[in-house]
């Protein structure tokens, strides 16, 4: 369709060269992506320590509270690690006094002298010990935050405790300062990358092809990952910003990848000398992975919008992998197809001549062409039961419950769980999550907050407070108020909350303000940043990658049914989570310990990365398409030479980042688990219905309106040529006068 404006940019004519240039030059390019992979590694190596985890969000009441307790009480430190310390005597027995109350003294006394260790309550002068005198708990509090502790502090707090078993005591402890079990030693990795090149070695049937794609993606996450830790104390990156990256970059990297070697034997089968070739490869699927990586770039760093450093730094950390897994894929995969353009073709492929076709008209069709056919005879019914099956699918996450998981949530042979259930029988489920009181009053902080205390005890909902304790200067003061539910218990917030709004009227008596914090109320807190800024994220990722996608296939509709179809997908995903991680359905088999609420963070983290990832099958499937139907076939033949084309690819793809998710499902951290799962399921979903079925269906049924765009659009937006019908145009003139010399290819491909 001409633009009236005039405005273009031939990205296809453009990365045509480009792909031409790498192969030409392939041992020069080869070897700049070298010394970028060995410069990264040797910065990161020589680079400082990458600062501690830290957490915080800035404009919440938590975080205001936070940052006033280490102002006003500077000697302890307000983020600080803690560990929970509690301890049972024998069935009979009591813990109040004899030889028991010895016992928890002596060790209450060891406590205090490990370290990093600012100070520890005794549990017997701060009232904690249960009504039946059988347990008593004490609050070890530490100078340093539990990222910031060494596993040799951590240690010492466990051998503590083991010594004190000896006496005959039951000792468990939870909190931060207590180490747990984890194992991202990088099976996860390695699982994904086994399982994505015996993916390739079936769908290429070359090892050589195979490896490309891996080799490729192991640089492109190597150079991500080494200029994160380099820059980790410059730009305050700590080491678990590197995750999302390790979990995106490999998957696209592959993925970008496999497209480009695909084209490049797809070309090569038609006759096209290898240079050529190559050119075309990334002049076309080159400019597919483009606009793919734009979208994944533009969702991850959405992520900004939620005004969560730490989300931020991960998206951006996340997104910076993926341009790298596009340059790489541009450059210095057809670096590799000019030092190997024969041994990337299948073994039987190899001695065709050069220059000659080598595809088989009479050749059975391929599936994908099989698929795509039986969706144009019954577009209707393919249509309605792929989304009744994924509406079935997301009807769980009409339950979804957010929140952080707990210790609660732990396995129940871990020290962390067994204390968590000691303190919850011993002295009601509150007290895993007690609110931490902050008073600010300029002078007369500790009077008010004895007022304040007062009020606190008449909430239903609130079982204690404890007395205040102000500074020296008494400009602030702080108190403890245990509610009666547990931590993620949704009575618990709705506490918190009304706290919030009722106390108002002390704070006017009194003069003063009261902040509720703690661990409790920063994960409500979370909660409520996030459900806040998911509207507007949604808004910008949808409203920015709908944008490109026009720009890619120039029509209203196609954009639009990528979008809805993203939808259904992320509310499958969710639905699958929910009925997993939340309702406990089949748990053992994907290694849930103890089902509870989902993590206030799954819903947007999906919402951006999976956005992204689903328009990388879009872009890679309808451009094929969208390719055909510019070149003059009907809509049902553009579909089916789209699926004949990329098909099967697309589902190699897919398989391949299903792989990279789902070997995360066995690591141990929680948060891990879930994401690997969530991601996994939303590709399957994505990929094989929504893709695979769904657009080829609703194609059918819109036939040339899917590709309609009014004239007046057509006239501002600036044709970017994606399908490259420049480029193909540009290169029929040179029929006969090919751009390669034939026999300067033959000396390169012996």
């Amino acid at each position: 369709m001409p633009n009236p404006t005039g405005v273009s940019f031939a990205v296809a004519t453009f990365l045509y060269k480009l792909g031409r240039l790498a192969f030409r030059r392939r041992w020069w390019m080869a070897l700049i992506w070298v010394l970028l992979f060995i410069g990264a590694g040797v910065a990161a190596s020589s680079a400082p320590a990458p600062p501690a985890d830290t957490f915080s969000m800035p404009g919440t009441e938590s975080q205001k509270a936070f940052d006033l307790l280490d102002e006003r009480f500077p000697q302890t430190s307000a983020d600080g690690a803690t560990a929970r310390v509690v301890v049972r005597a024998p069935d009979g027995e009591k813990i109040t006094g004899g030889e028991n109350k010895a016992k928890v003294e002596k060790l209450v006394d060891r406590l205090g002298k490990g370290p990093k260790v600012s100070k520890v309550d005794d549990p017997y002068k701060a009232g904690a010990v249960s009504k039946d005198g059988t347990t008593v708990y004490a609050t070890v509090s530490y100078k340093v935050t539990g990222s910031e502790l060494t596993d040799k502090n951590k240690d010492a707090l466990v051998d503590t405790l083991k010594d004190a078993r000896k006496d005959g005591l039951t000792i468990e402890a939870g909190g931060d300062a207590v180490p747990t079990e984890q194992s991202m030693g990088g099976s996860a990795e390695m699982i994904g990358i086994a399982v994505s090149a015996v993916v390739l070695i079936i769908t290429f049937a070359s090892l050589i092809a195979a490896g490309m794609p891996i080799l490729t993606a192991l640089i492109g996450v190597g150079i991500g990952i080494s200029s994160i830790t380099a820059l980790g104390s410059t730009l305050e990156l700590s080491s678990t910003t590197s995750t999302l990256a390790m979990m995106i970059g490999l998957a696209v990297g592959i993925d970008y990848a496999l497209f480009i070697v695909s084209r490049y034997r797809a070309e090569r089968a038609e006759g096209r000398l290898p240079e050529d070739a190559a050119g075309r490869a990334v002049g076309t699927a080159g400019s597919a992975v483009v606009f793919a990586g734009l979208t994944v770039v533009v969702a991850l760093s959405g992520l900004a919008v939620v005004n969560i450093p730490i989300l931020t730094k991960m998206g951006l950390a996340a997104a910076g992998t993926v341009v790298i897994a596009v340059l790489i894929a541009l450059t210095l995969i057809p670096a590799l197809l000019g030092i190997a353009p024969r041994r990337v073709l299948r073994r039987k492929d190899r001695k065709k001549p050069l220059g000659v076709p080598f595809t088989d008209p009479n050749a059975k069709p391929k599936l994908g062409t099989r698929w795509a056919r039986f969706v144009l005879r019954r577009p209707l019914i393919v249509l309605l039961f792929a989304v009744v099956g994924l509406g079935a699918v997301a009807s769980p996450a009409a339950k979804l419950e957010l929140g952080l998981p707990d210790e609660g949530t732990y396995a129940t042979d871990t020290t962390q769980r067994k204390a968590y259930d000691m303190l919850s029988d011993s002295f009601g489920k509150g007290f895993n999550g007690p609110l931490t009181v902050v008073v600010d009053k300029d002078k007369g902080a500790g009077a008010a907050a004895k007022e304040v205390g007062e009020a606190l005890k008449k909430f239903d909902g609130v079982v204690t407070v404890t007395p205040a304790a102000p500074n020296k200067a008494d400009n602030t003061a702080t108190m403890t108020a245990v509610p009666k539910t547990g931590p993620s218990d949704a009575d618990t917030e709705k506490l918190v909350k009304k706290i919030r709004s009722d106390i108002s009227a002390v704070e006017a008596k009194t003069g003063s303000e009261v902040l509720i914090t703690g661990a409790t109320a920063m994960t409500i807190d979370f909660s409520q940043t996030l459900d806040d800024a998911l509207i507007p994220y949604l808004a910008l990722v949808v409203g920015l990658a709908f944008l490109l996608l026009m720009l890619v296939f120039r029509s209203i509709l196609v954009p639009l049914k990528a979008a809805l179809g993203f939808l259904l997908s992320v509310l499958a995903a969710l639905g699958a989570v929910v009925a997993v991680f939340q309702q406990g359905h089949l748990a053992d088999l994907f290694g849930v310990d103890q089902p509870g609420p989902i993590m206030s963070m799954m819903p947007i983290f999906m919402i951006g990365v999976v956005f992204g990832l689903a328009m990388d099958y879009e872009v890679f499937l309808v451009t094929r398409m969208r390719e055909a139907y510019v070149h003059g076939e009907r809509p049902g033949e553009a579909i089916v030479t789209g699926f004949t084309h990329g098909g099967r690819v697309v589902a190699a793809a897919a398989i391949i980042m299903i792989s990279v998710f789902s070997g995360f499902i066995m690591e141990d951290d929680d948060m891990i688990k879930m994401m690997g799962f969530g991601l996994a399921a939303a590709v399957l979903f994505d990929a094989f219905v929504v893709r695979m079925a769904i657009v080829p269906a609703v194609l059918a049924l819109l036939g040339k309106s899917a590709w309609w765009l009014p004239r007046w659009l057509n006239a501002i937006l600036p044709n970017v040529d994606v399908e490259g019908e420049k480029l193909y145009k540009r290169l029929a003139q040179t029929d006969g006068a090919p751009y390669s010399d034939p026999e300067r290819e033959l000396q390169h491909t012996r």
